[in-house]
């Protein structure tokens, strides 16, 4: 099963200032820029094993990494800035961005705050790979990598909180967890719908229609957890913040395992119980009700691993939650100046380039 990622991460100065990424943009065609400015994406080519996805990644980030050193920036590993109102983080000049903030309203802003991670699996067994990867979306506590927004500390995960409570609460259809689908066709059923609704919301708001039609089919106009992309094509879990390279990787790992697992073998709904994630031996992989995943995922948002229920259900899953060390965990729980927030993302920068390190010390 062909897997790729891609990773947002922040560029700073040597200030700790959020700033452009600029040249670095050219520096190879595996970063894209992103929505918003002091931002961008490094992604890997599909890859068939995760040997060769740690490789690819490990060393494109690397190159990256040195590049911006050369430029005197720096790349941050968080999910949000931490410390900045969406009015201190430009738009990119995007048509698309202004119909959607004009679509969903002001709550859109707080999309551009939040970095993240997304993992794409080559599509098999569609709606099983739907299904496992619905039912994992509370992985994202293993890798959380920031509580914070303005300075404030408003959760333990603050990045599903602000994307998809905050900014898609509008609009729950369009940024919010979908249910288990029977069927590719269920899938696109919903996705029809949803971009019904989306496309009724803005000519309410007066978009006119062919601006609309120009700017989103239903594939592009949802920007859930889990979703289906017609390049490559792909099956993409978008439930990650961004985060360090070992981690994201190791996650990775994880996912993509029971992803083949559920691709080869089916999935079937149990009855609620989170213990009853792995089936027998031989069957379809037996999956917690949606209802379960919902109740683990708030949870998860709120108190992230520092809630029991979280660390049993990921462990059913077949996670080892005390083999990751969430950045947020290291982050102080108190309100913090703009000051103290660059200091931190500079911290979190030095994370990232010391992970890498000890990666070139054991090669």
């Amino acid at each position: 099963m062909n897997t790729s990622l891609e990773v947002e991460y922040w560029v700073i100065d040597d200030d700790g200032d959020l700033v452009s990424p600029g040249s670095l943009l050219d520096y190879s065609e595996q970063i894209d820029p992103e929505f918003v400015e002091p931002m961008l994406e490094i992604k890997t080519t599909p890859c068939s094993s995760t040997a060769e996805l740690r490789e690819e990644f490990l060393g494109l980030i690397e190159e990256i990494v040195d590049a911006a050193r050369e430029r005197d920036k720096r790349l941050v590993p968080l999910a949000t800035p931490l410390h900045a109102a969406p009015s201190e983080i430009p738009y990119r000049d995007k048509r698309g961005t202004d119909l959607q903030r004009r679509i969903v309203g002001p709550a859109f802003d707080d999309a551009r705050v939040c970095a993240g991670t997304h993992i794409h699996f080559e599509q098999s067994n569609v709606a099983d790979q739907l299904n496992m990867l619905t039912a994992l979306d509370p992985a994202f506590a293993l890798v959380n990598s920031s509580s914070h927004y303005r300075g404030e500390h408003i959760l333990e995960c603050a990045r599903p909180f602000l994307y998809r409570r905050s900014c898609y609460e509008p609009c729950p259809e369009q940024g919010q967890l979908w249910p288990y689908v029977d069927s590719v066709a269920e899938w696109e059923e919903e996705l029809e719908n949803a971009y019904d609704c989306f496309r009724e919301r803005a000519l309410e708001r007066g978009v006119d229609p062919d601006a609309f039609d120009e700017a989103f089919d239903p594939y592009d106009a949802v920007w859930t957890p889990v979703r289906l992309r017609k390049a490559m094509p792909t099956v993409e879990w978008r439930s990650p913040d961004a985060a360090l390279p070992s981690q994201v990787l190791r996650l990775a790992e994880t996912v993509r395992s029971l992803v083949s697992r559920a691709d080869a073998r089916g999935t079937a709904i149990g009855d609620g119980d989170p213990t009853d994630t792995h089936g027998d031996n031989e069957g379809a992989v037996t999956l917690p009700s949606f209802d379960t995943v919902e109740t683990v995922t708030d949870a998860a948002i709120h108190d992230g691993l520092e809630d029991a229920s979280v660390r049993n259900y990921l462990q059913n899953l077949g996670f080892t939650p005390s083999a990751y060390d969430p950045l947020a965990g290291r982050l102080p729980d108190e309100r913090f100046s703009k000051r103290r927030a660059k200091k931190l993302r500079l911290e979190a920068a030095r994370g990232l380039e010391a992970d890498l390190e000890r990666r070139r010390v054991r090669a």
